[in-house]
């Protein structure tokens, strides 16, 4: 017993240690966002072959890296993190796991808890960015998001299986205030949300019974407007994020 206590120890100091490493600040991140294509790449071309499946193992890295990216962008260890940005991330890490297994009802709603709490992360950073301002200025874009919302929870939700109604209503409330608040940004960031929408109504129409005659390319948009919009998100907000510092 004492053999398998130790040896747990030093797996958890090897992967702390490892985890200190990825975030070991070199002022560009570049290595971590060349990483994060890479494996992009490959889980595309996974997903092209068997949307489910040992080739996904890639799926799960994806955010990690990113956030790894986050961290290494920093010029030094004293330099602040956006935090919102890199939980939201987290939870996306573990969303994106549970998804692996979401022929399983109990999986499919695992991970949508897991994105609720990246909506719900991103929404408040995005606050914080001055998304408010942004809405106050020109409030149309965020009506027309939550518009939206209303209207495609109208048409899809009668069918959808009963029990999955109201998660799927409220957590696609949930990303809709968060394209809201991201159009209030704007830039990268409102583009990537945008991304962010469409790939998860492919992912709501899926539930529905209404996809792309290949099961295989309707996977490959989910997933590359997915990949796609994290990327943007996380790009245009370390860029708001280091301007206000720089301001400060």
């Amino acid at each position: 017993m004492a053999i398998i206590r130790k040896r747990g120890q030093g797996v958890l100091k090897a992967v702390a240690a490892a985890g200190a490493r990825l975030g070991r600040p070199d002022g560009h991140g570049r290595g971590a966002l060349a990483g994060y294509g890479a494996l992009a790449v490959a889980d595309l071309m996974a997903v092209a072959r068997s949307p489910r499946g040992p080739r996904r193992a890639a799926k799960p890295l994806l955010m990690p890296v990113l956030a790894a990216h986050v961290l290494r962008r920093r010029p030094d260890t004293s330099a602040p993190v956006p935090k919102p940005l890199v939980a939201g991330l987290a939870f996306a890490a573990a969303g994106d796991t549970a998804l692996l297994f979401d022929e399983h009802e109990p999986a499919f709603l695992l991970g949508m808890a897991a994105f609720l709490g990246t909506q719900v992360s991103y929404t408040a950073g995005l606050a914080r960015l001055g998304a408010l301002r942004g809405i106050a200025r020109n409030p149309w874009p965020a009506v027309g998001c939550l518009g939206g919302w209303a209207v495609v929870n109208a048409l899809l939700a009668p069918t959808l299986d009963r029990q999955l109604r109201l998660p799927v209503a409220g957590y696609s409330l949930a990303l809709a205030l968060m394209g809201a608040t991201a159009l209030g940004v704007g830039g990268k960031v409102a583009a990537g949300a945008t991304a962010f929408l469409a790939s998860d109504l492919l992912i709501g129409l899926q539930a529905a019974g209404r996809e792309l005659p290949s099961r295989e390319a309707h996977e490959v948009l989910i997933m590359a407007g997915y990949l796609f919009a994290q990327y943007l998100i996380t790009s245009g907000w370390l860029e708001h994020f280091e301007n206000g510092q720089s301001a400060a």
